[in-house]
């Protein structure tokens, strides 16, 4: 993928310290935190290496944004936000001090409190380990499930409902490797359907990782499980990310998920408390 430059509250900040300070140069990240790079500090804006040029005006906007990522192009920087047609919900691209998130109709896609996204997907990686073999990965979201995933087995196919989460995902450096890794498949349609297309015994391990309840409730449905149970390999796992299980919430909905995946015949299920979901077995 082309390189971009994004930056949020947390890159435009130290840039504001800088110019503060008479600074001449400053070494800040123009990836969200994956890389380091040096910008230039001028009087009128700031230069990039490769002569792209921010006004003063527009890093101060993107310093008082705390809830959104900025893309810089032609000297310009945007929102990283748009609106699906597919499921008439907003998203957009939510800062934090690692990887970001992103908001579905205000709803953060992973855990922010007291952890990272990059650290709530390791412990859902962890929750299903070891991932071996061809994995199944529901709701592809940024893709970081598949990323991390795609380290240790043979094969990832990830599925996501709705293309305008992928055009957020092209838009996020952490998730280049989702359309840069040739051993991830990337499918693109109703998972509900398209898990009705894929073969018995197909997978060792899926990755369910559905939106909330309120969003996608047919992803929580004992009939989707079944058809979850029925493409993995016998042996094989599923890891169900639910949700607090310390939340008057997340407590009814694991017990409602925990009986629908037995009645799926699911030999065996466990909670994985620290992952926020439930891991089945078949």
């Amino acid at each position: 993928m082309t390189e971009l430059i994004v930056l949020s509250h947390y890159q435009a900040t130290p840039l504001l310290a800088a110019r503060q300070a008479r600074r001449r140069r400053v070494v800040t990240s123009l990836d969200l935190g994956r890389t380091t790079a040096q910008v230039n500090i001028r009087q009128e804006h700031i230069t990039f290496a490769d002569g792209q040029q921010l006004s003063w005006d527009a890093v101060e906007r993107i310093a008082e944004s705390e809830n959104q990522c900025f893309i810089v192009s032609e000297g310009t920087a945007r929102a990283i936000q748009l609106f699906s047609e597919t499921t008439d919900w907003p998203r957009s691209l939510y800062p934090t001090p690692g990887a970001p998130t992103t908001l579905v109709a205000g709803f953060p896609m992973h855990r922010v409190k007291d952890t990272d996204p990059w650290e709530d997907t390791r412990k859902k990686i962890e929750a299903l380990a070891p991932v071996v073999g061809a994995v199944l990965d529901i709701a592809t979201g940024l893709g970081y499930t598949a990323i991390e995933a795609a380290k240790t087995a043979d094969h990832v196919t990830t599925i996501e409902y709705d293309p305008t989460a992928l055009d957020i995902a092209r838009l996020n450096p952490w998730s280049r490797d989702l359309f840069d890794n040739p051993q991830i498949t990337l499918l693109v349609g109703d998972a509900f359907e398209l898990i009705r297309t894929l073969g018995d015994g197909t997978f060792a391990r899926i990755l369910h990782d559905p939106p909330t309840f309120s969003l996608a409730g047919e992803l929580y449905a004992e009939e989707f499980y079944r058809e979850a149970c029925r493409v993995l390999a016998p042996g094989g796992r599923m890891f169900h990310y639910i949700g607090d299980p310390a939340s008057k919430f997340g407590r009814r909905m694991t017990r409602g998920v925990v009986e629908r995946l037995q009645a799926a015949e699911f030999r065996r299920v466990v909670r994985k408390a620290e992952a926020f979901g439930v891991l089945a077995y078949k």
